[in-house]
Order: C-alpha cells, then sequence, then structure tokens
C-alpha cells in the first residue's frame, strides 16, 4: 500500500515540472511588434540621448591641438582699414573773364534778337508813317527799356532818317547800332572796383533780393576774381538762409577761396566784420561779402543790410556795393533798384539770367535809372558764365548778324 502511495506521489512531482516548462517556454517566445502609428506632424522633433552620436564616425586621421585653428590665434584675421579721409576738392582754374562775353554771344543773341530785327524791319519800310514809330515805340517798351529812353530814342531815328533819306538794310544797321549804343553808354565805368590805392583788400558787398542769384553770383564773381589772379576771402553774412552759408563756401572751395561763416541766424554785421579782418590778417586781395537776399518792401531787414554796410566800413570803405538784378523780373527791378539803392550807395549792377528773356532793354532802364553801369551779366548756370559786360557786344547781339 506505501508502495502505490510513493508511486502517485512521484508521478503528481512529475507531471508538475513537465508543466512548469512548458509555461516557461511559452513566456519566453517573442511578442509580435505594435502596428505602426501616423507621425505627429505637430509634435517637435524628438531631443538626442545623451551618448547618441550625431553622425557615423569618419575613418580620418585626427589633428593635433596645433594644427586646430584656435579662436583668436593660428590663422590670420583681415583687419579692416578705417574709412580713408575725405579728400580736399581739386582747385578748379576758372576761365580767364576776357573774352567770355565773346564766347558767351551766341546764347545773348538768340534771346535778344527778337529787338535788334523787330526794329530793322520797322525802319526798313518805304514808308514810314506816325504808324510805324507807334510801332517802333511798342517795340521798345516791350522790350523794357522804358519810356524815357524810348522816346529819345525815337526822336533821334525820325531825325536821322529823314536827313538820310533812302536807307539800305546796312545804313539803317549802322544808324540803328549808333543810337542803342548812345542809350547803353560806352563812356561809364564799368571796371568791378578790387584794388583800392594804398591798401588791401579791396571790399566788395553783394546784395539783392530773395531768388535773384545773389549767392551763385558771388560765388561766380570769386571765380572771375580768380581767373584774374587775385585772391579772395568770402564772407557768409546771409545767415538768414541755412543753406546759403554751405553754397558760398563750396564755391569757395572750388577756386581756393577761404570762407568765413558765423552761426545760423546769427549777426550778419559781425561776420561781415570778421571777414573783413580775417582778409587783412592772410593778406588777400579782396573780399566778397554776400548779404541776406531781403525783400525791398521789409523795413527792419533793409535797415540791417545798411548796418551791415556801417560795420564794414569801420574798417575800411566799401570799394564796390554791386546789385543783383534778376532780368526776366523787367520792370519790377527797377523798384527793387531804387529802394536799394537808398539804403546803400549802389556802385555797379550784375544782371542775371539775361540769356533767359527777350526784354534786354532792361541793361538800358536800369543804368538811366540809377546812374550806375551794369558791370556784369549772367548767361546761364555754367559757373564761368557770369562775364563783364561789354556794350558793343551787347548791341551787336540786339541787332544780330
Amino acid at each position: 500500500m506505501e508502495t502505490i502511495i510513493l508511486a502517485v506521489v512521484i508521478a503528481v512531482v512529475v507531471l508538475g515540472a513537465l508543466g512548469g516548462l512548458l509555461i516557461t517556454s511559452r513566456l519566453k517566445k517573442p511578442l509580435p511588434p505594435p502596428p505602426p502609428s501616423k507621425p505627429d506632424l505637430t509634435a517637435p522633433p524628438a531631443e538626442p540621448h545623451v551618448g547618441d552620436e550625431a553622425e557615423t564616425p569618419r575613418d580620418e586621421e585626427r589633428r593635433t591641438i596645433e594644427e586646430v585653428d584656435l579662436p583668436g590665434g593660428g590663422a590670420p584675421t583681415t583687419v579692416e582699414e578705417p574709412p580713408a579721409a575725405e579728400k580736399a576738392p581739386e582747385i578748379e582754374i576758372p576761365e580767364p573773364s576776357a573774352g567770355r562775353l565773346i564766347r558767351l554771344r551766341s546764347r545773348l543773341s538768340r534771346s535778344q534778337n527778337a529787338l535788334g530785327k523787330g526794329l530793322l524791319t520797322l525802319l526798313s519800310r518805304e514808308h514810314l508813317d506816325d504808324d510805324t514809330w507807334e510801332e517802333i515805340e511798342d517795340t521798345l517798351l516791350t522790350a523794357d527799356v522804358g519810356v524815357r529812353p524810348t522816346q529819345e530814342l525815337v526822336e533821334r531815328l525820325r531825325e536821322r532818317v529823314k536827313v538820310l533819306g533812302t536807307r539800305t538794310p546796312e545804313e539803317l544797321r549802322g544808324l540803328l547800332r549808333e543810337e542803342l549804343l548812345k542809350l547803353v553808354g560806352t563812356d561809364m565805368d564799368r571796371e568791378v572796383k578790387t584794388e583800392p590805392e594804398g591798401r588791401r583788400p579791396g571790399i566788395v558787398m553783394v546784395v539783392g533780393v530773395n531768388g535773384t542769384g545773389k549767392t551763385t553770383t558771388t560765388g561766380k564773381l570769386a571765380r572771375v576774381l580768380v581767373a584774374d589772379g587775385r585772391s579772395v576771402v568770402l564772407g557768409a553774412a546771409d545767415t538768414f538762409r541755412a543753406a546759403a552759408a554751405d553754397q558760398l563756401q563750396t564755391w569757395g572751395e572750388r577756386v581756393g577761396a577761404y570762407t568765413v561763416r558765423g552761426p545760423e541766424a546769427g549777426d550778419p554785421a559781425s561776420v561781415a566784420f570778421d571777414a573783413v579782418k580775417e582778409g587783412k590778417e592772410m593778406g588777400v586781395d579782396v573780399v566778397l561779402i554776400d548779404t541776406a537776399g531781403r525783400l525791398h518792401t521789409k523795413t527792419g531787414l533793409m535797415d540791417e543790410l545798411g548796418k551791415v554796410k556801417r560795420v564794414v566800413e569801420k574798417h575800411a570803405p566799401l570799394d564796390e556795393v554791386l546789385l543783383v538784378l534778376d532780368a526776366t523780373t523787367g520792370q519790377n527791378g527797377l523798384v527793387q533798384a531804387r529802394v536799394f539803392a537808398e539804403v546803400v550807395d549802389i556802385t555797379g549792377i550784375v544782371l542775371t539770367k539775361l540769356d533767359g528773356t527777350a526784354k534786354g532793354g532792361i541793361v538800358i532802364a536800369v543804368q538811366n535809372e540809377l546812374g550806375v553801369p551794369v558791370k556784369l551779366i549772367g548767361l546761364g548756370e555754367g559757373p564761368d558764365d557770369l562775364a563783364p559786360f561789354d556794350p558793343e557786344a551787347f548791341v551787336d547781339a540786339l541787332l544780330g548778324d
């Protein structure tokens, strides 16, 4: 009986051992992989784990520390050069003033030719009746010759044509040329005074209304003087217009002229005084003073111009006071001229933009009004288009070839 029980126990133990082995083998079998999931496009990229390699190591020789370019050493670095200082502008050599008007005569002829041709056409009529003479008067008045000069010219022409009788075109041209030259004036002193006896420098003040090209004319006049062998100091006494001093200084630098300037909206008389003082100390030939472009209707500003003149004359008398007029303004220029003449003693006229108008008679009118000569005329925008006024070249331009 005991033998049977022992056999049963052994059988149970054996069966249990076999069952455990079976369960263990089943547990060791790999589970099937999970189904692939769709990538989440909105999720940020996964961060690399510590120890992950960024890329497969390359089979190359390792470099020594001497061969590695370390920051701040090893390979040469390129050092940028500091920007070079701005070069001083090259000094220009202006065109000599002698003969300028001859060179510019074609420009003058293009604008003024209508006056001369109109007069010659009228005078060439076979019968010069009263209506024709009225047309001649109208032609002269339209060209801004002025009432009194026109009446004088017509009266003289009537007398001479009556005496002459038969008139050829050549005779008429010669006759008209003589009479126009008398009106323009050949005996006036048109030299710009810059060489006073016994002292230096000569002092020239430039005055005029806004918009006439006064500062530009001052700069061009500096070129005329330098071209004629004079040394120049410029006084930027137009302190009311912000760009005036810069503009004048630019003109001066181009020809090697020194510019004296003051603070914006400063005292113009003080700048003018300093300019003459500097000119004396430097021993230059001429000081040119550019004043503010005052409106002739502003009494206070005109008084200021008188103050500039008085302050400058504490150094020495003014040698020239040049009034700049725009030839295109016609008779309005005469109104301006009268007012300026009351404040300062005008010694000469500069007519600008004469190539831009057919009213060249303003030359005659302004001289007749003020009793002072036209000394310079502007015939273009170029830096050397300011020329000394030559009466004969001007009349020849009026009459054409």
